[in-house]
């Protein structure tokens, strides 16, 4: 417990405040001597730092970079295999508890695109607005979480930042402005503020999947995903049900007071228990107090060494154009994030057909409506428990004995999920009638929704494993593309199912989502050429 808080915000603070004594490190305990008979890499470091110790005992004061023995760089790494510092080496335990707080924190932020959308009618009444004006309570919420990352995600990679600064600064904001949107009083500011809420809520939609892979051993990180995964899919399927029965009349404010809560509530567990889970941010940390306890200048983390004498704002100007480098200079990664907009606009246009169907034909009222998105729930459940189980027969083993291997491997199971999906959305459209029971077209909804689950999952896998190192960023520029699409899908797709009705409104998306099958079938066949043309070489 004392390491978790030491690692967390709350206690990076306290050290700041009290200095070593609150929550040491073991090398900062009086006698520590780094392990010996480690890798021949790191044996610099522990010689350096036991003859700069002696030093300090014999002279009674620290040496300076020049008495060290040597003016040469000593790389700062981990103390062996088994460094209890280092996130891979953590107990299973604190593996799952800080995977779920990254979860929790990705389903509170997740479910506060969709919490608003019982009160839309409340909007319309209110304020006199179209309901397309009062979609874009939605859809700018939408498109601020895919333009956030752009700016959060690749800082998480800055060593010098590490993950947890992005997510504390930008959870902080975003809990003042839900603050500000909860007491706010007319709807031009109500929808700026959730454009806010979304740019800042939306750093941990991309960087939740590289915080699994910090603390996971490559073939475990599919597991992670898939998990975060869920929480992913969990919050806008409960959004609605959160709020549908809260919202009554004018009180729409309770849309907001139970986002508040929701993400209050998690900010203090992160604030107090949420380590850093960046290896660079954490090496970075040790030779800075290798440096302060030994006065050994030369002691440095790799980070530290490939940057040299870079300014923070040149370091971060680097990594904040790096999602758009990768999609510019990868052809694959630019296919992925174009197909990912598309079964992903898809999925929100087909979304908006539920009012239609539930209360419009079986005349659901709003909060039972909001019961019927628990089917999105069980949908997760189904193609979870699927996918972990090729993880652990089939992907896994493959992992084990071949390392990345071919990517485009873990691409199959999309293929699958991509057929299965048009036969969800037909099947929602053209049994939505009055004399066919409505746990018919929800069927569909299950089938449509746990192939994208599928789909997602095998995308999601297939972009880290690219360049590991610049996983947030990849999620960053990918969130970005389905998000953009997504924004304009909640407006585009009213008038479709309006002007079509919903039979021959979902048979377009069935249509369409028909040929994103084409599209997966095409990257697992020509992935590996596209990927060799790639010119992105990072930093």
């Amino acid at each position: 417990m004392p390491a978790l808080i030491r690692d967390a915000p709350a206690g990076v603070v306290l050290r700041l405040v009290f200095g070593a004594k609150a929550f040491p490190y073991n090398d900062e305990k009086p006698g520590f001597q780094p392990p010996r008979s480690k890798a021949p890499s790191e044996k610099a470091v522990v010689e350096d730092v036991e003859s700069s110790d002696n030093a300090t005992k014999t002279d009674g004061e620290k040496p300076d970079s020049a008495s060290s023995g040597s003016d040469e760089v000593q790389v700062v790494e981990w103390y062996g295999t088994d460094d209890p510092d280092n996130p891979q080496n953590w107990s299973t335990a604190k593996k799952s508890f800080v995977l779920f707080l990254i979860c929790l924190l990705t389903f509170a932020v997740y479910s506060g695109s969709a919490i608003v959308t019982p009160a839309q009618p409340a909007f319309v009444e209110m304020f006199g607005v179209s309901k397309q004006v009062s979609s874009l309570t939605l859809s700018l919420y939408v498109l601020g979480y895919g333009l956030g990352p752009l700016l959060f995600s690749p800082l998480s990679e800055v060593p010098r930042l590490g993950r947890n600064i992005p997510y504390m600064v930008s959870l902080t904001l975003f809990i003042l402005i839900t603050v500000a949107a909860a007491r706010v009083d007319n709807y031009p500011g109500f929808v700026v503020l959730r454009f806010l809420q979304g740019f800042l809520g939306g750093p941990v939609l991309a960087t939740g999947g590289a915080s699994a892979g910090d603390v996971l051993g490559f073939h475990k990180i599919p597991y992670g995903l898939t998990v975060w995964l869920c929480a992913a899919y969990a919050g806008p399927a409960l959004g609605p049900l959160l709020s549908a029965y809260a919202v009554t009349g004018s009180s729409w404010r309770w849309t907001m007071y139970e986002l508040l809560i929701l993400c209050g509530s998690v900010f203090l567990v992160c604030l107090f228990a949420l380590p850093e889970t960046n290896a660079d941010t954490i090496l970075l940390h040790r030779a800075r107090r290798l440096r302060k306890q030994t006065g050994n200048l030369t002691l440095q983390s790799q980070s530290e060494v490939k940057q040299g004498n870079m300014h923070l704002f040149e370091v971060m100007a680097r990594h904040l154009t790096t999602p758009f480098r990768i999609t510019v200079q990868d052809p694959s990664i630019a296919f992925i994030n174009i197909y990912t907009a598309l079964f992903y606009g898809i999925y929100y246009s087909y979304f908006e057909s539920f009012p239609l169907v539930y209360m419009g034909i079986y005349h659901f009222s709003i909060g039972t409506m909001g019961i019927v998105f628990l089917s999105i729930i069980i949908a997760c459940a189904l193609a979870a428990l699927t996918y972990i189980l090729l993880l652990w027969y089939i992907y896994e083993p493959y992992t084990v004995a071949n390392g990345i291997g071919v990517q485009e491997h873990r691409l199959f199971p999309g293929i699958f999920a991509s057929i299965v999906g048009p036969a969800g959305i037909f099947i929602f459209g053209w049994t939505a009638r009055e004399d066919i029971h409505w746990v018919v077209p929800t069927v569909g909804v299950v089938l449509y929704s746990s192939s994208v689950f599928i789909l997602a999952s095998v995308i999601f896998i297939y972009l880290p494993t690219t360049y590991p190192k610049y996983a947030a960023s990849l999620f960053a520029g990918n969130a970005f593309f389905r998000s953009v699409l997504a924004c304009g899908a909640v407006h585009f797709s009213q008038p479709l199912f309006e002007d079509l009705g919903v039979g021959p409104g979902c048979s377009v998306l069935g249509g369409l989502s028909a040929l994103c099958v084409l599209g997966v079938v095409w990257l697992y066949l020509h992935g590996a050429k596209l990927r060799a043309k790639s010119k992105f070489a990072g930093f």
